[in-house]
């Protein structure tokens, strides 16, 4: 019997499905991002390509801006989205690179196949319940020694229900603002060393806090 996915994946696909037209359109290129935004991607991007352990996956790649950022800096990588609209905008705009339709739930990935994993503003939309299964896919692909860059809204634990989002689009997803600790320490439950945390503060006129977490899986002991 096949098991079916969690329910409130179907919520995330509609709604990026609706929105990603406008999302291509409202949210940044990588490079407009202020400095301390761009330097974590950056890091992780020399640390992957400086270890070379396999590829990288970008899940929740949404139209592949970050991917292709990757992919400018040397970076082997591809792209995988539960929303097949973004996919079909991301493949349109950067036709040199690999997009599949995908959940990070589940990717399509096998056991320690990646040097590296993106996860950009992908991860708050999951239910904090079901964050230990996807940080546990985490850890399964990634190769020994291979390196996580965890990005994304953080709170003290508010859950969100927008019903309008990017330009006043319907969207039915939740967002989960778990705090910076929590995440990191189920990092750690899922096997992933952190490396190091970056929180940043609300700029002028926003809401949210930002955090990112670069983590590493742990190499296997050598036989002796």
């Amino acid at each position: 019997m096949t098991e079916q996915p969690p329910s409130y994946l179907a919520a995330i696909r509609e709604s990026y499905d609706t929105v990603a037209a406008a999302y291509v359109q409202l949210v940044k290129e990588p490079g407009e991002l202020d400095p301390v935004s761009r330097a974590m991607p950056a890091a992780f991007a020399e640390t992957v390509r400086t270890a070379r352990l396999g590829p990288v996956a970008d899940l929740g790649c949404g139209p592949g801006k970050i991917t292709a950022y990757l992919a400018s800096l040397g970076v082997p990588v591809f792209g995988i989205d539960i929303s097949p609209k973004m996919i079909e905008l991301a493949r349109r705009a950067h036709p040199d690179l690999t997009f599949t339709v995908g959940s990070m739930t589940a990717p399509p990935i096998g056991d320690d196949e990646l040097g590296g994993i993106l996860a950009h503003y992908s991860t708050h939309h999951t239910p904090p319940d079901q964050l230990p299964a996807v940080f546990g896919e985490f850890q399964r692909t990634l190769a020994p020694g291979g390196h996580l860059l965890l990005a994304g809204h953080v709170g003290d634990g508010q859950l969100l229900r927008p019903t309008q989002a990017y330009g006043g689009h319907p969207v039915s997803y939740e967002s989960h603002l778990i705090p910076p600790d929590r995440i990191a320490e189920l990092l750690a439950q899922a096997g992933l060393t952190l490396t190091a945390r970056l929180v940043l503060e609300p700029a002028e006129g926003a809401k949210r806090t930002h955090a990112a977490f670069l983590a590493r899986k742990p190499e296997r002991p050598s036989a002796t």
